[in-house]
């Protein structure tokens, strides 16, 4: 338990962060799993926007500092891979 004023606001700040990111991080698991049905039911024009969709949301992770940039650079490669990017 924290025993300072700025460790119980550091805790409340915690709280909200863990719960922004990990809605964060679900929002992109779930965007990769859409791109890969789009493209294993073979809709390139779904696979598409789906690719870019999911892209723009791993930018806006690596930007908001929730995913390292590493991480940004692979999923494009794998988007990629597929040749449905833009």
């Amino acid at each position: 338990m924290a025993n300072t004023k700025s460790a119980l606001k550091n805790d409340r700040k915690r709280v909200v962060r863990t719960v922004r990111n990990r809605s964060m991080k679900t929002r992109i698991k779930t965007l990769f799993k859409k791109f890969q049905e789009d493209v294993s039911s073979g809709n390139a024009d779904a696979a598409k926007s789906s690719g870019i969709s999911y892209i723009s949301a791993v930018d806006k992770a690596v930007k908001k500092k929730i995913f390292h940039a590493h991480c940004s650079d692979r999923a494009k490669s794998r988007v990629s891979k597929q040749g449905l990017s833009a």
